[in-house]
């Protein structure tokens, strides 16, 4: 039977070294839920706890989808709790199996829903499928994410891919055409004529580089430069397309072009840098926070144009009573109604997970005033999923943007730091491979 510690470890939680490494009861058992009640004016219900990761903003807009759910109909109480980070809400989930008091559904991030499905901790949504709440709903390509041996295992809500926001008044200034660069050469060969426009007293610079969880951005540069993290769990990073991408980073840093930094959303708004290379969910946000006139475009190409999936969805947990899973799947299909999907998309920017959303006229219309929340539709068709080791191994997207630091910060050699990092990666690669060719392998 597997062990507290051994699965807090696999799932990467602080402080699994600590756990007693006594075992699990059954995978079928029921497990309490988180306490609470259900308000009065809901009394008689079935209460379903829904653990997410919004805040600000998407998690007002949130707050309000679910109000609205539970004054649609008289049998389902949803509570919606944040939990902090995707991070943060996969180790309170790691840790409430640990104390047999588990959510309903939670939001799991592309990068922890598969460690939970490894771990026997998901309930397949199959079973639970009805007209209108069915795969034929939702976009094939973010939906088919969450398949595995031919069972849905993670519903698409916040999905995203990253885009590339510009500040359009800083092009002009610049001389520049009132378009964002087609290739990360032109970006290169743009570069001077923006270092000659003034903000905040210096030269503006054209790009910023996350500091932490930018390898979810340098997935896509990898793949546009002719390479790959991984093939399978087989690792990839340290060959020549991973290398380039890395190369062209350091450069534009080393001429002054770019630098890192703790958010690029936050000082791409307050004008400090020209692009930002970010994610869809950003949207509404970098628009509403900036001063100037904001596009928005697909992110760059080179010898390749593919960008990478990313953001949240929604996973049901195994230990939830059939009862609570059955209400749960009620509101999973309130969520996949179009009119629905399509008020979270016009509210935050993530795409439209439900096909029928893009034709609803709150979001036709919005795309219609403002060009920008058409972007990442468009692009969709370039989007693929990650490279299985950041997805199935822990801790490796930790790795890579720790690797990636060494370049932004101290000039390292990225062939030097990609070799590096592939042993850490390879190591990180046995930890799961016997897990990922039983349940991920066809």
């Amino acid at each position: 039977m597997r062990s507290r510690r051994s699965f807090l470890a696999l799932l990467g939680v602080a402080g699994a070294a600590g756990i007693a490494a006594c075992g699990f009861r059954s995978p079928d058992a029921v497990y309490a839920q988180p306490p609470g009640v259900v308000p009065p004016q809901y009394g008689g219900r079935e209460r379903v706890v829904f653990w997410h990761s919004y805040s600000g903003r998407n998690g007002k807009v949130l707050d309000e989808i679910v109000g609205r759910f539970n004054d649609s109909q008289d049998d389902v109480y949803v509570e919606a709790q944040y939990q902090g980070s995707y991070d943060d809400t996969a180790q309170k989930v790691a840790a409430s199996l640990i104390a047999s008091q588990v959510p309903d559904i939670a939001i799991f991030s592309d990068v922890t829903w598969e460690r939970f499905y490894l771990n026997d901790a998901l309930e397949p949504f199959d079973a639970y499928f009805r007209p209108g709440f069915d795969p034929s709903v939702y976009e094939p390509r973010l939906f088919g994410e969450g398949v595995l041996q031919g069972r849905s295992w993670w519903i698409p809500f916040a999905r995203s891919t990253p885009l590339l926001y510009f500040n359009r008044d800083a092009f002009a200034e610049a001389g520049l055409p009132d378009r964002a660069p087609e290739t990360w050469s032109e970006l290169r060969e743009w570069a001077p004529a923006l270092a000659r426009v003034q903000s905040a007293g210096r030269s503006l610079r054209s790009l910023a580089f996350l500091k932490v969880d930018g390898d979810w951005q340098f997935q896509g540069n990898v793949w546009q430069f002719g390479g790959a993290y991984s093939n399978g769990l087989d690792i990839t990073i340290d060959e020549d397309g991973a290398v380039a991408a890395g190369e062209w980073q350091r450069q534009l840093i080393q001429d002054g072009f770019g630098y890192m930094a703790s958010s690029v959303t936050t000082d791409f708004a307050n004008g400090l840098v020209a692009m930002a290379q970010d994610s869809t969910g950003a949207l509404r946000t970098v628009m509403e926070n900036s001063s100037f006139t904001v596009g928005a475009a697909f992110v760059p190409g080179e010898v390749d144009s593919a960008v990478a999936t990313g953001g949240g969805g929604i996973g049901m947990m195994r230990n939830a009573s059939p009862e609570r899973k059955q209400a749960a799947a009620v509101f999973l299909a309130y969520l996949a109604r179009p009119e629905i999907a399509a008020h979270w998309t016009v509210e935050t920017g993530y795409l439209p997970v439900v096909t029928a959303a893009q034709q609803e006229p709150a979001l036709v219309d919005l795309i219609a005033q403002e060009p920008n929340y058409g972007v990442a539709i468009r692009q969709l068709p370039r989007a693929r999923q990650q490279d299985a080791i950041r997805l199935y191994g822990r801790n490796a997207n930790v790795a890579i943007y720790t690797g990636l630091q060494q370049i932004y910060a101290d000039n390292a050699a990225p062939r030097d730091v990609f070799r590096s990092m592939a042993r850490r990666l390879e190591s990180i690669a046995d930890e799961v491979r016997r897990q990922y060719e039983e349940k991920v392998r066809p």
